[in-house]
């Protein structure tokens, strides 16, 4: 049985729901101690209304960092992948941190439209405008976030540019993280979704470039 897309998630609200205070908790020891997380430019990341948060995707683990780094202004919802909901654990902590299910090579109207809700009353989405993980490949954007920017004109739309993420997996080697928050350059007339989502993932793959998963000896 599909969960309800349409249930409003504490961040709408401003407030931060106790599943997500925990799976930040969580992450604090491999993010900020291990990791040596580095936060730059988080006066940009507004504390309340609509945001689309735009970031690059070369890790599993990219979703974690960001959402640490903006914890203390947003709670962030997400689009991901619907697999990860066959775990019953894993979908009770989906759930619980407002996290929005998308079938990947479709058109899932149905996470549209649970995107859009959130936006409009007032949520911070993030959104990947690569669609998936780059796995050392320069990828083309994807419409969806443009898409959801024309849909809801109200929302601030802010870069993550997050780096060092690849080398959580790399054990013993000691990753450095960091995560830029900045704001894109202002849009020129008549851009199509399509052309917006292209100007962010050049925006951010300039501050972050293409980085590969995996170990290295």
């Amino acid at each position: 049985m599909e969960r309800d897309r349409s249930a409003p998630a504490d961040g709408d609200t401003g407030r931060i729901a106790p599943v997500y205070r925990a799976v930040m908790a969580a992450a604090m020891p491999i993010v900020r101690w291990w990791g040596r997380l580095e936060v730059a430019g988080l006066q940009h990341l507004p504390a309340h209304g609509a945001t689309i948060v735009a970031a690059n995707h070369d890790s599993a683990w990219d979703p974690v960092v960001i959402a640490f780094a903006a914890r203390r202004r947003r709670q962030i919802r997400a689009l991901a992948k619907d697999s990860l909901w066959k775990n019953p654990l894993l979908r009770r902590v989906l759930d619980g941190m407002g996290q929005i299910p998308v079938r990947r090579g479709q058109a899932d109207t149905g996470a549209l439209d649970a995107a859009v809700r959130c936006l409009s009353t007032g949520g911070c989405l993030g959104i990947f405008p690569e669609g998936t993980r780059s796995q050392g490949r320069q990828l083309r954007a994807r419409s969806g976030v443009g898409r959801l920017a024309h849909a809801v004109p109200q929302a601030r739309i802010v870069c993550a540019a997050v780096s060092g993420t690849v080398d959580i997996a790399r054990f013993p080697r000691r990753p450095r993280l960091k995560v830029t928050f900045f704001e894109p350059t202002p849009p020129p007339p008549s851009e199509s979704p399509l052309e917006l989502s292209t100007r962010l993932t050049a925006e951010l793959r300039a501050v972050a470039p293409v980085a590969t998963s995996g170990r290295r000896a």
